[in-house]
Formats: C-alpha cells, sequence, structure tokens
C-alpha cells in the first residue's frame, strides 16, 4: 500500500459506526431529562459488567484519596460512572441544542477571564481535562459565538471519529488531530485563536515529563508549555462542571496563568507543566465524582520504578 493511503473501513467498523449513529438519534429524540436517565443507567450498567476499568479507576482512587475509606471511593466512582452516563446523553442531544435552549441549564463563570485573554490577540490556550462534561463544554462555547480549535486524539475507528467531529464542529470548532497538533497549536495561535487542551492523560517520554499528580509522578504532555511559552499565548483553565446545587453545568473559566520564565527553556517547561497539573488537580479534588478515574493517569513511571497497574 502506497504512503498515505487509507483502507476501506471493515465490516465491524460499518457496525459499530451505524450502532453510534443509530444510538444517538434513539436517545437524541428523547426528552433530555429522559435521555440523562437513559445515560446514567448505562453508566450503572457499566460499572457492573467493565470490571477491568472499575479495578483501575479504584486503584487511582487509591493513589489520590489514600485517607479516604473504601467505600468512599467506590461512591466516587460510582458518581463519575454517572457523570459518564449523562454526558452520553447530553452527546446524543447536542446536535439540536440551541443557545437558548443550552443556558438554561449551562451558565458561564469567569466569561471575562477569557474575553480579557481573547483581546490581547496572542491566541488562547485553554487548559482543561476529562473533567465535567468537557464534550458539552467546547460545543456551548461554540454555541455561545466563541468557537474553538479543539486537539483530540484520532479515534481508531475512522467512521465513528468522522461521525463525532462532525458534531463537535457544527457551529464553528475545528479538530486538531494530535498527530498534526504541534503545528497545528502555532498557526492558531500566530492568528490569534483559542485551542482548548485535555491535559490529564498519561504520556511517554519524550513527549512527556514527570510531575506530580496527587503527589505522585506522572507523566505529562509538555506541548502546552512549550507552545505558551514561544507564543506569549494566554493560558486559562476552563472546566464545564456539574453544579448539583444549581441543577445545571457551569462552564468556568478562571483567571490567566503566570507562566514561569527564568530563562532556562528546559526548566521552565517542566516548571509550567507541573503549574498545570497542579491546576488540574485542585479542580479535580474540588469535583472528584467527576473526573475520569478508569484511565490508567500514572501507568507510564519514571526509570527504575516498578509498575503501577497489575
Amino acid at each position: 500500500m502506497q504512503n498515505g493511503a487509507r483502507r476501506s473501513p471493515s465490516l465491524r467498523q460499518r457496525l459499530e459506526a451505524g450502532a453510534l449513529r443509530s444510538m444517538v438519534t434513539v436517545i437524541g429524540a428523547l426528552p433530555r431529562s429522559m435521555a440523562r436517565s437513559l445515560g446514567a443507567g448505562i453508566g450503572a450498567l457499566a460499572w457492573q459488567l467493565l470490571g477491568r476499568l472499575r479495578n483501575v479507576g479504584l486503584r487511582n482512587l487509591e493513589i489520590a484519596f489514600s485517607e479516604k475509606t473504601e467505600r468512599e471511593r467506590r461512591d466516587i466512582l460510582r458518581g463519575e460512572y454517572r457523570s459518564l452516563g449523562w454526558q452520553i446523553g447530553e452527546f446524543c442531544k447536542m446536535r439540536g441544542y440551541t443557545a437558548a435552549g443550552a443556558s438554561k441549564f449551562i451558565r458561564y463563570d469567569g466569561l471575562e477571564h477569557y474575553l480579557a485573554a481573547r483581546e490581547e490577540g496572542k491566541g488562547v490556550l485553554v487548559l482543561t481535562g476529562h473533567l465535567g462534561a468537557w464534550e458539552l463544554s467546547s460545543f456551548y462555547h461554540s454555541l455561545m459565538g466563541y468557537p474553538m480549535s479543539l486537539v483530540i486524539r484520532r479515534l481508531d475507528n475512522p467512521l465513528v471519529d468522522a461521525f463525532v467531529n462532525a458534531i463537535r464542529s457544527l457551529h464553528g470548532n475545528r479538530v486538531i488531530h494530535k498527530d498534526d497538533f504541534a503545528r497545528g497549536l502555532l498557526t492558531a495561535m500566530h492568528q490569534g485563536e483559542t485551542v482548548g487542551i485535555l491535559m490529564d492523560t498519561n504520556m511517554t517520554p519524550p513527549q512527556g515529563v514527570f510531575v506530580p499528580y496527587f503527589g505522585v509522578e506522572a507523566c505529562t504532555a509538555t506541548a502546552l508549555a512549550r507552545v505558551a511559552l514561544k507564543t506569549g499565548a494566554a493560558v486559562l483553565p476552563g472546566f464545564l462542571v456539574w453544579e448539583p446545587a444549581e441543577n445545571k453545568y457551569v462552564l468556568r473559566f478562571s483567571e490567566r496563568l503566570e507562566l514561569v520564565r527564568t530563562g532556562n527553556p528546559e526548566a521552565d517547561i517542566e516548571a509550567n507543566t507541573a503549574l498545570f497539573t497542579a491546576t488540574i488537580e485542585a479542580y479535580v479534588r474540588r469535583y472528584p465524582e467527576q473526573w475520569l478515574w478508569v484511565h490508567r493517569r500514572w501507568k507510564t513511571r519514571p526509570p527504575g520504578e516498578g509498575a503501577i497497574y497489575s
């Protein structure tokens, strides 16, 4: 096969994509409350059936919250499955959302921080993670007139990848795949655009460096720090989290982060990567039931350390 040529989708990939389209259509036709309830049911079923993921989540919670009881950690993980289920319901409904309709159950907090950073004209890097309703976050922001680019890992199934990205991009968002994100990030910053980066996944050297996350060294991507230091773009924490007291989501933008600049490039990259990771940790500590605990965040270990996951 010639370089750059793509294989035709397999039968399995076509079936997977067809099943996803059907699910989105069926759940999307339900009232929002029913869609979220059905999603929560799917999450509860996943808790029961997917033992390997459940064990990863419990191991991560043991690392992050060793002071909590096993019961407390299990309750947090059950909350995560419910949160993921709600996000399934929201994703299936997103194609029909309008600015006025979505604003009934989503509000901004700190939008002025985003607007001030955007006005500087050097680009905005939104520091975010797999917390709350991250798919709905950028979608709502674009729905309100603020489209952005998203750094996304290409899904294994190209038909599913295209379908999901089409929904993400309905209101002007643009997808930057991770296999082309360095060039895409720099171009976007030079044009004064906004890019959202999910920065809470396990990496491997040399793309990542080890910085503390819940007190344990975690290999973390350095691209955000490199681009921010090179371009002068503003780095702004942004998360869409569920606030039970309000019975709605809040898209919260914190004040821009002040970068460490000592003149030592590699030291500055590591220091700022640690700063970004600590910022994510602070949000996760505030909303522990809404983070993706089933991801093997500490899989890559420093030289000489044993595996964390069995």
